[in-house]
This record gives structure tokens, C-alpha cells and sequence, in this order.
């Protein structure tokens, strides 16, 4: 029987060997690719597929990261109306290429008196949350003096 390149190509593909050892096998299995795959499984010569991203090791804790972060978000309230609401995995990607921006824009919604509320996807508040309330109310105060000072 004539072996084709299709087939090649598909014992190649399924089995992940080489042409050469594609077309052995299938010229021992007279062009049948199931008793050529169950040859090569026989003898132990499939190999594992490469991936270039494997999702073991370092990769999955990233993605397990990644995952957790997607259920809390990031809320700036102004007089008790929602300015901005997004999801926590942008912000911090977005902090950590523009961290000089970030903090500018953290000082000004301070000095600004915005309220800033991280929350979870259930609408629970986060315990950080009271850290930020006294750090807005000491920052709050602080303008008001220097506010006071500057009319005097």
C-alpha cells in the first residue's frame, strides 16, 4: 500500500513524531493510522505535546493570582455617587506601568475629599477599607488647614 502525506501529516500530528518515524509506522501498519497509533503507544514513542506556555508551575500561579483578583474591585465614591467602579486586575496592571500617575491620581482624590472603597463582587467591603477612611480623614483635615491658612 502507498503511503500518503496525509497520512504522514496525521500520524505526525496525532502521535507527535518525527516524518521519518511517521512514515516507518505506518509503512509497518500498511498505511493504517489506529493500528500505527497503537503501535507507537505500544512501544512507548508518543510523546507529549510542547507547549511554550505550560501551564504548571509559574504560569498556573499566576493564572490562580490573576483569578483571585477578578473578585474584588476598585470603587472611588464622591458625596456617596459612584465616580469610577472597575475591576482590581486592570488596576493594578495599570499602577504598576504608570505607578507616578497612580499616585498622583491617589494624592488628588485625596485632597479632592473622594471616598476610596475597594469591594468584592458580593458587595462586601473589604477590611482595608477602614485604613483608607482614616488616612482620607487625616489627609481631609490636613487641606482644611492648609485651605484655612492660605485665606487668612
Amino acid at each position: 500500500m502507498e503511503i500518503t502525506l496525509e497520512q504522514i501529516d496525521l500520524l505526525k500530528k496525532r502521535a507527535n513524531v518525527s516524518y521519518k518515524e511517521a512514515k516507518e509506522v505506518l509503512e509497518k501498519c500498511n498505511g493504517n493510522i489506529v493500528e500505527a497509533l497503537a503501535y507507537l503507544d505500544e512501544e512507548k514513542k508518543i510523546k507529549p505535546e510542547n507547549h511554550c506556555c505550560n501551564t504548571t508551575g509559574f504560569m498556573q500561579k499566576i493564572k490562580n493570582i490573576i483569578a483571585r483578583i477578578n473578585h474584588y474591585s476598585l470603587i472611588i465614591l464622591k458625596d456617596d455617587s459612584t465616580v469610577l467602579n472597575l475591576p482590581l486586575a486592570p488596576v493594578i496592571l495599570l499602577t504598576l506601568i504608570s505607578l507616578p500617575l497612580a499616585m498622583v491620581a491617589l494624592i488628588l482624590a485625596l485632597v479632592t475629599n473622594c471616598k476610596i472603597r475597594f469591594k468584592k463582587r458580593s458587595g462586601e467591603d473589604c477590611a482595608i477599607n477602614k485604613s483608607i477612611d482614616e488616612i482620607t480623614e487625616k489627609v481631609s483635615n490636613f487641606t482644611s488647614k492648609v485651605t484655612d491658612e492660605i485665606k487668612k
